[in-house]
């Protein structure tokens, strides 16, 4: 983890359990990402074993985020951090919510990818789902790379990418709106695509959460519920 911004102490030990709850978060976003990798193989290509392994292995995170859970509630008791450290506890506590929600969601897309027939894909967007899944992917790779670095900047630059994804989210279900109307015994798989890419929008939705987290670690402004204008200004510290 780049240190900018993160406090070092006297204790060796304190600075080695923020340093492992940073190290860990990481590799509980490593394995979201494969989850969602594998989620969107199965629902674009059909690979039905992707999406059996995202379903059967969706334990993994819930138990990664325990485990920090965890983690993070023995450094609020022992250690009682204060200012920056008590931001990145918080972050941290924050993060892998989201993380874990990130998870599920991407169950969720392997679940529904399961259920569906090569004709049911052949009638559908896909090349427009697809297209909303490598941008969802790539926010949760940049959300997790803010987060590695503390790089608020960063962090509202991916943020931004969520307007693109949720245009795309909205063309995807015109679309399907729009098929069902014509076809309506096409009732029930158009319905698990329709939940899938909701849970693509999701996922975008929660990596902008965590570029908020960062922001808030990093600035100590809380920039929930702002627009990416009032994001990007307490980001730089600019308020002109």
């Amino acid at each position: 983890m780049d240190t900018k911004g993160f406090s070092q102490h006297i204790s060796r030990q304190y600075n080695e359990d923020l340093e492992q709850i940073i190290t860990r978060v990481m590799t509980m976003g490593g394995l979201v990402e494969q989850q969602l990798e594998a989620a969107l193989v199965a629902l674009v290509d059909g690979d039905q074993a992707k999406g059996e392994q995202v379903v059967t292995s969706d334990y993994r995170v819930n138990a990664m985020e325990v485990e920090l859970d965890e983690a993070c509630t023995t450094v609020l008791a022992r250690r009682q951090p204060a200012a920056s450290d008590l931001r990145l506890i918080l972050a941290v506590i924050k993060t892998i919510t989201d993380l874990e929600r990130i998870g599920d969601e991407a169950e969720r897309v392997g679940r529904m990818a399961l259920h569906l027939l090569d004709e049911d894909r052949q009638r559908s967007p896909m090349a427009e789902i697809a297209a909303l899944g490598e941008n969802v992917k790539g926010m949760v790779r940049g959300a997790l790379d803010a987060f590695t670095r503390m790089d608020a900047e960063q962090a509202v630059r991916v943020a931004q990418e969520d307007i693109k994804a949720d245009a795309q989210y909205d063309s995807i279900i015109r679309h399907l709106v729009k098929y069902l109307e014509e076809n309506p015994r096409s009732v029930p798989p158009v319905l698990d695509i329709v939940w899938a890419t909701r849970s693509l929008e999701r996922i975008g939705d929660r990596s902008r959460n965590i570029c908020e987290y960062v922001i808030y670690f990093v600035r100590g402004k809380d920039v929930r519920h702002t627009s990416f204008e009032q994001m990007a200004q307490e980001a730089t510290g600019d308020r002109h």
